[in-house]
């Protein structure tokens, strides 16, 4: 790769490959695998990771708003998507570029159908979301009944799946509580089944779920943070590889005396002569004021440079007294080895956090 001279996000397509077939490979070979593409597909691009988890013959994808899902029709998607969090001021558009809602409450149910009659729409697929024990969204076990009475008096929508999501299936320590929801499930997805009288796909894992709850996968897993190349936890990890690199560019160094002071409020002070870079990202850019105060750090020439002073919205300082770099240089924030996990953590929060607030201002690159 050529040396970075701007700051920019790099996406290696060739990690999302092998995160993908490394996934896959946990799978029982009907095992359809569904890829989270929400949230710019983690703060990369949805669009291109879209396109090509298309080329690796992905079964389903997974958006959690309905405009996430109209950008990737607009861009010429075909694969099934399912809409996670869809609004009923949106059911219209779901159906005009056919989406799939995630059914999670009575309110969204009755919107549904009776939008899809309006449409004039026949047994179009819709997933209904069970409650196991996240608490966020979902139906309950006891409403059962009522969902199957609703659905079998409409020839509009049919249920393509039912689903569930795991609260806690990166922690080992929750190994009870995580079997009491997939036994949950099961006896909920009973229930559904002999009700309707007939069987949708049943799918709960997350990425986290697919490596530590084989037992699981059922008919479907859903993979988000894997296939981006984070396993939650340091042996799955050593499995997968970081899609994206932010880099960036050295734009000054200041040589500054003992007792100068760095950036806004003058939250740093030197305490001696020191070297300082000045590097074109900020809190504009997904890198938080909570990584400033050397708390936060990047790479440069291999060696790592705390962030000096209070990050600015276009811009960060670091400390380079100890590093031979000139102005130009290529400035790692995470890549494939600096991991953005490690990054996140010295801020006390996770890669999740760090990948989807990279600003849609940084330019994207991509190769395989």
């Amino acid at each position: 790769m050529p040396k970075a001279n701007e700051t920019v996000l790099e996406i290696d397509l060739g990690a999302l490959t092998q995160n993908f077939n490394y996934l896959k490979s946990k799978l029982q070979p009907n095992t359809k695998f569904l890829a989270v593409v929400k949230a710019f597909a983690y703060g990369s691009d949805s669009v291109e990771i879209a396109k090509h988890l298309e080329k690796l013959e992905v079964d389903y994808l997974a958006v959690a708003y309905t405009k996430e899902g109209v950008v990737l029709r607009d861009a010429g998607i075909t694969t099934p998507i399912l809409v996670l969090h869809p609004q009923p001021v949106n059911f219209k558009t779901i159906i005009e570029y056919c989406l799939e809602p995630s059914i999670y409450n009575v309110k969204v149910l009755k919107a549904f159908i009776k939008v899809a009659e309006e449409q004039k729409q026949n047994n179009y697929p819709v997933h209904i979301k069970f409650n196991t024990g996240l608490n966020r969204l979902g139906f309950w076990e006891s409403d059962v009944d009522y969902i199957a009475s609703k659905l079998k008096a409409t020839r509009s929508i049919m249920a393509k799946s039912i689903f569930s999501h795991l609260a806690a299936s990166e922690d080992l320590n929750e190994i009870e509580f995580t079997n009491r929801q997939i036994e949950s499930f099961k006896t909920t997805a009973k229930s559904f089944e002999d009700q309707l009288g007939y069987r949708p796909w049943l799918h709960m894992c997350n990425t986290s779920g697919v490596i530590n709850y084989p037992e699981a996968h059922l008919d479907m897993v859903r993979c988000g943070i894997g296939l981006y190349g984070f396993g939650n936890s340091a042996e799955e990890d050593k499995m997968l590889k970081p899609v994206a690199s932010l880099k960036s560019v050295i734009s000054q160094i200041h040589m500054i005396e003992k007792g100068e002071t760095v950036g806004y409020n003058r939250a740093y002070t030197a305490k001696g002569f020191e070297k300082t870079a000045t590097i074109p990202i900020g809190h504009a850019d997904g890198i938080g004021r909570q990584y400033g105060n050397k708390k936060g750090f990047v790479f440069i020439n291999g060696k790592k440079a705390p962030i000096i002073g209070n990050v600015c919205m276009d811009m960060i300082m670091v400390n380079i007294t100890h590093i031979d770099c000139n102005e130009g240089d290529e400035v790692i924030i995470f890549d494939a080895n600096n991991k953005a996990s490690d990054l996140a953590e010295s801020a006390n929060t996770i890669s999740y956090e760090i990948l989807t607030a990279i600003s849609q201002r940084v330019k994207r690159y991509f190769y395989n």
